[in-house]
């Protein structure tokens, strides 16, 4: 009870800014608004200027860091804003005016134990750049080399940890009085966001994500990432190499006159990209401009390693095949692979799914070459899925606008060059190692030798259990319990819960003969 008020009061709060952006239409999607939005349309502002989704972006900003996460975030799902609102919101700056410089003292002295002036030769009061979550600033150390550090916004913890909870409470509520919303997972998508923002707030997990980047590009001198100096980093602070003479990648008139070539820069910028999707299944999850930079040599060096993705082998296969086949107008196989995948129900038909794939595929793959969009295909296939009963999958909605973002970078560099006929060779020499016959024979040895192995264990845990139940019974968690009567006041027990218990049983005791 004493949760629901308090979400419900600071709901209301996030209402009236909303309200006076005219950007109730947010609440509006979730079902949220009948709840708040009589209590909130006194303070609702008509005449606010802009698009809807800069209109959002500006209460986003109004509301606070937590909230221009949350926006960048929203901005993967115009299955619930649309894509013009997903687009205004990919353009949401994460930009906030610096904190003052004795707390980047106190910050730094109280992570490392020792005063700031120990530990740097020289260290610039002014941040170079301040966003939601940290700051940066240019220091030198006491060895002469001069690096980047990055400081945690003080207090940012604590902020974020009462909107996310909030964020919960809203998919809940969405989730109870909106069963059609429950295909979207609302909730594993607040949970994949915490996720993200928890691994935000401690900066060694982005230094271990910048470390673990730059390993897999060691041998590749195209791309680069900066040396995180570990003895200067901890949770509050991150220490790494300054990157000297880059510029932004989005900056094409520089660099040709720097001598470099953009067709050459975009080719790198695909082949890093899809390097890190299909060869090692983890990739920069915010490429956006600011981050990327081209260094002297005509690399590309990536920084802000906050938000990564992850891709498993699996689903990396599964990506693998459904872009080819988009690519090759094979709509049937881009289908099946969905059902493959179990992204799609199994009593749902195929050839009607595959009617819809070429709905979807047709207008976008047949214009010019340069205006073809891979992203914007993912988009519109995840928005049209609600007719078939596929669940949202939040990790690819964070790949897919990585790849709008990679998909603009490249056009910006090269308006005239398709950015995804650039990476194809990429796609298809991956798949042809890992999809191939070959391939998957291999596989499917590994996955037979890995469940043989796991089967003495097995036995072991089913001999240990049926010991357990002939000395003491069955013994239920205390949670187990609780769920068991809840569900026998509010509905009938299953008639097959029995028969399946005996199973179990039948089954632990032939594990002893």
């Amino acid at each position: 009870m004493l949760r629901s008020v308090r979400n419900t009061a600071r709901l209301l709060t996030i209402a009236r800014v909303l309200a006076r952006h005219d950007a109730l239409f947010l609440l509006s999607n979730l079902g949220l608004t009948r709840r708040v939005g009589a209590l909130a349309s006194r303070f609702s502002n008509r005449r606010a200027p802009g698009r809807p989704g800069e209109r959002l972006a500006r209460a986003l900003v109004e509301l606070g860091p937590s909230f221009i996460k949350f926006g960048q975030a929203l901005s993967t799902r115009a299955d619930l804003v649309g894509d013009a609102v997903a687009a205004d919101l990919s353009m949401l700056q994460d930009r906030l005016a610096p904190f003052p410089f004795a707390e980047v003292e106190r910050i730094v002295a109280a992570e490392f134990e020792r005063p700031i002036s120990e530990l740097f030769a020289a260290f610039d009061p002014e941040p170079i750049a301040a966003a939601s979550v940290a700051q940066v600033h240019r220091a030198v150390t006491r060895d002469g080399r001069t690096v980047a550090v990055k400081i945690t916004r003080p207090g940012v913890e604590a902020a974020f940890e009462r909107d996310v909870e909030l964020l919960f409470w809203l998919a809940e509520v969405a989730n109870r009085t909106q069963p059609g919303l429950r295909r979207l997972r609302l909730t594993e998508s607040v949970t994949a966001f915490a996720d993200t923002v928890a691994m935000e707030m401690d900066l060694r997990f982005e230094a271990a994500a910048a470390s673990e980047l730059g390993e897999n590009f060691a041998d590749d001198d195209t791309f680069r990432v900066p040396e995180v100096l570990w003895p200067l980093t901890g949770r509050n602070v991150l220490t790494t190499a300054w990157i000297d003479g880059g510029i932004p990648i989005d900056e094409r008139d520089r660099l040709i006159a720097a001598g470099f070539s953009p067709t050459v820069i975009a080719e790198r910028a695909a082949r890093a990209f899809f390097k890190m999707v299909f060869s090692d299944g983890f990739f920069h999850g915010d490429m956006h401009p600011g981050n990327l930079f081209v260094g002297p040599a005509g690399e590309i060096v990536a920084v802000d390693f906050g938000i990564m993705g992850r891709v498993d082998v699996a689903e990396r296969r599964y990506l693998g095949e459904m872009l080819l086949a988009f690519l090759n107008g094979d709509y049937r196989r881009a289908a099946e692979v969905h059902f493959e995948a179990g992204y799609v129900p199994p009593d749902r038909s195929v050839d009607i799914f595959a009617q819809a794939c070429r709905s979807i595929a047709e207008p976008i793959l047949g214009l010019p070459a340069a205006d073809v969009s891979v992203a914007r295909l993912l988009a519109q296939l995840f928005k049209v899925t609600e007719t078939f009963g596929m669940e949202v999958q939040p990790q690819l909605l964070v790949l897919q606008k990585t790849m709008l973002t990679a998909e603009g970078i490249g056009r910006g560099l090269c308006p005239e060059v398709n950015f995804w006929e650039l990476a194809r060779p990429l796609i298809e020499e991956w798949m042809a190692r890992n999809v191939a016959p070959p391939a998957r024979i291999r596989r499917g040895v590994e996955d037979a030798w890995d469940a043989m192995r796991r089967i003495p264990a097995i036995v072991r845990r089913a001999d240990a259990m049926s010991r357990d139940m002939a000395q003491s019974g069955v013994r239920l968690h205390p949670d187990t319990v609780r769920a068991l009567l809840e569900r026998r006041r509010g509905q009938v027990v299953h008639t097959w819960a029995p028969w399946a218990l005996i199973v179990v049983l039948m089954a632990l005791l032939l594990t002893r003969m």
